[in-house]
């Protein structure tokens, strides 16, 4: 598995993955010079190469100078991830998110809202490749993410260990005024279709973001954003 770019890759050597080896472009400036650094101290090989073998390996052409390659992903079962929540757990869960710059997007706002895990579906959703990996700068190394069979029997499971369900939808009651107190799980869906019917009928309640302009949805990742940092607002 290739991890791309700057600080996805200094991201990763703060972990405990197995880096096979790192690719940097040859003559490294600024940050590379960094992550050079950390990969001596980390004890992982470095090659130097020219800039043209990094643009054959690279994924999407956007490197920045520097590929890492590790083992493949290593998911979190969902039992890990509710063992893991804290005082008042925080868990997104992805109901068909199918484009990765969403998923990464989404992977980082739950990584920097400190939340104890992101579950996506096995079937028709985006799953955690090179490409998400460097589009949530990192974050990804960090943040647990289990892969389900079932969403909605994950959502039945977290309803047993005692997290309230909220659906992001644009036709759901005002989050500012909903009670966001206790453990809570925020359910995002798919960029066209929105959370599936009846993932939205097992879940407690349905919340939306107020829109003042003319465009009627926000991006998935967005959204999140916002509904996550306002359960932070409220704890």
């Amino acid at each position: 598995m290739k991890t791309e770019g700057r600080n996805a890759v200094l991201e990763l050597l703060k972990t405990d993955k197995n880096i096979d080896k790192i690719l940097l472009e040859k003559n490294p400036q600024g940050s590379l010079n960094k992550i050079f650094a950390e990969a001596r101290k980390a004890g992982v090989r470095v090659q130097f190469v020219d800039k043209k073998v990094l643009d054959k390996e690279s994924v999407e052409g956007r490197h920045q100078g520097v590929i890492a390659f590790t083992t493949d992903y290593e998911y979190s079962t969902l039992d890990e991830i509710i063992s893991a929540k804290k005082e008042n757990g925080l868990i997104v869960l992805c109901d068909g998110v199918e484009d990765v710059h969403n998923l990464g997007s989404i992977i980082r706002v739950a990584e920097c809202a400190g939340a104890d895990g992101v579950i996506i579906p096995a079937n028709n959703s985006a799953s955690v490749t090179e490409a998400v990996i460097r589009i949530s700068a990192g974050a990804a190394e960090h943040m647990r993410v289990a892969k389900v069979k079932s969403l909605n029997h994950a959502v039945d499971e977290l309803k047993k260990a005692g997290f309230w369900l909220y659906a992001l939808e644009a036709d759901g009651d005002d989050i500012y005024k909903a009670d966001l107190s206790g453990n809570v799980a925020l359910v995002i869906g798919g960029e066209d279709s929105g959370v599936k019917r009846l993932t939205r009928e097992k879940c407690d309640f349905c919340l939306s973001l107020p829109l003042k302009g003319k465009v009627n949805s926000l991006n998935a990742s967005v959204a999140l954003g916002i509904a996550v940092y306002e359960v932070i607002r409220r704890r």
